[in-house]
C-alpha cells in the first residue's frame, strides 16, 4: 500500500455540506489556507439523501447560503433545487474541496491537528467540525425490537412511498419528517401515526420565513441577556405544507402514544392489544456524526461537545457548527447558520492570523486561493 503522506492547511473543515460552506465563504475574507474534506461523492450534502418529495418551508431567497442567494424557483426548492445551489455555490467561489475522503479520527500535535482520513494524512492548524447529522441516524430502544420481522427504514433512507403501497405501515416519530413522511404513505398505505405526545400544527400561513423570523428574535434576546418565551406554536413545530395539508383534510393525521413493545409481526399496545405491520418508517431524528473526534476524549454521554460560542471549551482550536440547537439556535438551516459561521470564522482569524505556519513535511498540498468578487 501507498505511504500516506503529509499535507498541511491551516484550516481543515470536515463536512461538505451548508455548515462547511458557510465557514469557507467567510473564511476567503482570510489569508488562511483552507480545504474541505468531504466523504459525499458529489456536492449537497445531506440534502443528496433527502426523500424525492422533500421541499424548504418557504422560497429560496429565505433559505439561502452568505453571498449568493438561491436562483428563483417556482414555489418552495425541491432537494434538487438545493443539490443544484449547492453545487453551483461551490464552483461560484472555488473553494478548495476534496471528495471523496473520509476522515476517521483527529488527533492533537504539538503545533495543531492530525487529520487521519482514508486518502492520506492531513496537518491543520485548526479544524472546523460540520459533518451534521445524516450519517447518524437514530431509532429508539424497544423491548423485542430484534424479533421484529417485518421491513424497517429510517427516515434517512425514505426515498417515496411505492415499495409501501398496499402494506400496513407504522410511522414512528413526529415534527416535519413524521408529518410529511405520513402524509405521502398514507396516500398509498394503511398507516398509523405514533408520536411521543399530540402533535402541534402551526398555522396555515406560518412557514419558514416565520419561524426564522422568531428564532432570529430569539438569538438577539440571548445575545443581550434577555429571556424571550416561545411564541404559540414554538420554534419547532409542524409546518403546513401542502401535503401535510392535504393529509389533515383525508384525516390522515391522527397521531396516538408509543407502544409498549415489538412482536414478530408487530407491535403491542400500551393497553394490551396487538396490531401487525409489514413496515415501520422511523421519523426518530439522528445525532452528531461526531465519531472523529472520539480520540480527543471530548464527547459527552450524550454524543455532544461542550462549546464556548462554537469552540470547544476543551480543545482550543476546534470549533463545531450546524449540529443543532447546541451549536446554536437554528445553526443548522440554510440561512440560519449563516451568523455562527461568520463568528466561527472571525475567530479562528484571530487565532491563527499572525502566527507562524507549521514547515511543511512530505509533500505539502496548497492550492491557490481564488477571490471573485462579492455579490
Amino acid at each position: 500500500m501507498p505511504i500516506p503522506y503529509r499535507r498541511n492547511q491551516d484550516v481543515v473543515i470536515v463536512g461538505g455540506g451548508q455548515s462547511a460552506l458557510s465557514v469557507a465563504y467567510f473564511l476567503r475574507r482570510t489569508s488562511l489556507s483552507v480545504v474541505i474534506l468531504d466523504s459525499g461523492h458529489e456536492p449537497g450534502g445531506a440534502w443528496v439523501h433527502g426523500w424525492d418529495s422533500l421541499r424548504l418551508f418557504s422560497p429560496g431567497q429565505w433559505s439561502s447560503l452568505p453571498g449568493w442567494g438561491m436562483p428563483p424557483v417556482e414555489g418552495y426548492p425541491t432537494r434538487d433545487d438545493i443539490v443544484s445551489y449547492l453545487a453551483q455555490y461551490e464552483n461560484r467561489y472555488g473553494f478548495s474541496i476534496e471528495r471523496p475522503v473520509s476522515v476517521a479520527k483527529l488527533t492533537r500535535s504539538d503545533d495543531g491537528f492530525v487529520v487521519h482520513t482514508d486518502g492520506g494524512i492531513w496537518h491543520a492548524r485548526a479544524v472546523v467540525s460540520a459533518t451534521g447529522t445524516w450519517s447518524q441516524p437514530y431509532i429508539p430502544a424497544y423491548p423485542n425490537h430484534s424479533v421484529y420481522a417485518g421491513v424497517q427504514v429510517h427516515s434517512a433512507h425514505y426515498r417515496n412511498a411505492a415499495p409501501f403501497a398496499g402494506k400496513r405501515v407504522l410511522v414512528v416519530g413526529g415534527g416535519n419528517s413524521g408529518a410529511q413522511i405520513l402524509a405521502e404513505v398514507s396516500r398509498v398505505a394503511d398507516t398509523t401515526w405514533v408520536t411521543p405526545t399530540d402533535p402541534v400544527f402551526l398555522p396555515d400561513d406560518v412557514d419558514g420565513r416565520v419561524l426564522f423570523e422568531r428564532a432570529t428574535a430569539k438569538w438577539k434576546a440571548q445575545q443581550e441577556g434577555r429571556i424571550l418565551p416561545d411564541p404559540p406554536g414554538g420554534l419547532g413545530d409542524v409546518v403546513m405544507v401542502e401535503s401535510v395539508k392535504a393529509a389533515r383534510d383525508r384525516g390522515a393525521l391522527n397521531a396516538v402514544r408509543p407502544f409498549r413493545q415489538f412482536t414478530d409481526r408487530g407491535v403491542i399496545w400500551q393497553d394490551g392489544s396487538h396490531t401487525d405491520f409489514d413496515a415501520v418508517i422511523w421519523c426518530t431524528g439522528f445525532r452528531p456524526a461526531l465519531g472523529h473526534l472520539k480520540p480527543l476524549g471530548i464527547l459527552d454521554v450524550d454524543g455532544r461537545v461542550a462549546l464556548s460560542g462554537t469552540q470547544s471549551v476543551d480543545v482550543p482550536g476546534l470549533w463545531l457548527v450546524g449540529y443543532g440547537e447546541w451549536t446554536g439556535f437554528a445553526s443548522a438551516t440554510l440561512v440560519g447558520g449563516m451568523r455562527y459561521a461568520r463568528a466561527t470564522a472571525l475567530e479562528v482569524a484571530q487565532a491563527l492570523e499572525g502566527q507562524q505556519p507549521p514547515r511543511s513535511t512530505g509533500a505539502d498540498h496548497h492550492q491557490p486561493r481564488r477571490q471573485p468578487p462579492e455579490h
